[in-house]
């Protein structure tokens, strides 16, 4: 819609998805020390409030450059939520126990992805996607007011840094991230997972509407059984890592997200996709949630600042597959377009299985003061 209203190719129009994953993944760097140093809940309350703002602001875009820097803005204030917030269970949790809790943080995420997909598939349907800017920044408003409700009762636990916040030391921590295999390994991984399946994720409307010629109303509750599939798998996360571990678990999510997507290519009919998207957003979920989990546990003494660079190296993996896959489709077209991020997927998922969890694995992921069992995932 945005690229018919603003007289754009899809492509061009995706500048969007850019600005805000480039804004989200930029910021997450300093994210991460504030979080440590004042409080992972307070800055998560913050961020909400100035998010609501700037996401409400997209709705009196004039032209797809003023709507691509308000999009900017709100990534820069959204970014300070997801990843604190995962840092904050990090913090609270022992690992053995994480991946399930984790799983149930992401149930929760991935109902605002449904709610988002149907919801605003529908609200563009009736009254342009304006509407659906004022609508997401009046429900982060009201969220910010729960936030900061909770936080003043007293009841939030706050560990908060003594060392005061300096550029020179924000690069010394994350250089030390990059440097340890442990971390590079985990950064690498959710760096290809964002160009790979995030970056074709933005398209996935884009496709259902020149494939079948549907409307935005059928369109967004289609994409919204991608969440569901997402949040079948956190409703079984806990059954899932007992009895496959880790190590099955993202080579199963790999060769399902390949499938999945090779069907999607050759549907028939547009019902068919609904246990597709289904299908691909379990896998998905199986796939991501273990990366993050282990993101959770690379520096155990700064996590803020470590799931802030996974975090920071996911979007920005996603701002630059987003363009490239958009004009890899313009060329080549959706259905080689989805073998070719199957496939990469497929490959990701196995060298991560290889060096996290197999013979050659230089490292495995162990609760403080435990000893791993990298196979199996329970610490």
């Amino acid at each position: 819609m945005l690229a018919q209203d603003f007289r754009v190719t899809t492509g061009a129009a995706s500048a969007v998805v850019t600005a805000f994953a480039l804004g989200y993944g930029v910021s997450q760097l300093a994210y991460g020390p504030i979080g440590d140093r004042f409080g992972k809940y307070r800055i998560i309350c913050v961020a909400m409030t100035l998010s609501a703002v700037a996401i409400a602001a997209g709705a009196a875009a004039r032209s797809l450059p003023q709507l691509a820097a308000l999009r900017l803005l709100a990534g820069v204030t959204t970014a300070g939520v997801m990843a604190l917030a995962l840092a904050y269970v990090g913090d609270a949790v022992p690992y053995e126990r994480r991946q399930a809790v984790l799983a149930r943080v992401l149930s929760g995420q991935l109902l605002g992805v449904i709610c988002g997909q149907a919801v605003g598939g529908m609200l563009i349907g009736w009254v342009g996607w304006r509407s659906v800017f004022l609508w997401l920044g009046t429900v982060f408003a009201g969220i910010a007011l729960l936030l900061w409700r909770e936080l003043l009762s007293g009841r939030v636990a706050q560990p908060r840094g003594t060392e005061q916040l300096r550029a020179a030391r924000f690069a010394v921590d994350y250089l030390k991230l990059l440097a340890g295999p442990r971390s590079r390994l985990v950064l690498i991984a959710i760096s290809l997972e964002g160009g790979l399946f995030f970056g074709m994720l933005a398209y996935f409307a884009a496709f259902l509407r020149q494939r079948f010629a549907l409307d935005y109303l059928t369109i967004g509750p289609l994409l919204g059984c991608f969440g569901l599939g997402g949040l079948g798998y956190g409703v079984f996360a806990r059954r899932i890592v007992a009895s496959l571990g880790e190590r099955r678990m993202i080579m199963l999510g790999g060769i399902l997200l390949l499938c999945g997507l090779l069907l999607l290519g050759i549907t028939p009919v547009w019902l068919a996709d609904a246990p597709v998207f289904a299908t691909l957003g379990f896998a998905l979920y199986m796939v991501h949630n273990t990366l993050q989990t282990n993101a959770t546990q690379m520096a155990p003494d700064a996590r803020g600042a470590a799931v802030s660079l996974f975090t920071a190296l996911f979007f920005c993996g996603q701002a630059i597959g987003a363009p490239a896959i958009g004009a890899a489709v313009a060329r080549l077209g959706y259905p080689a377009g989805f073998v070719a991020t199957g496939l990469g997927m497929l490959a990701l998922c196995g060298w991560f299985a290889r060096y996290a969890y197999g013979e050659t694995a230089r490292w495995a992921v162990a609760p403080e003061g435990g000893r791993a069992d990298a196979d199996r995932g329970t610490g």
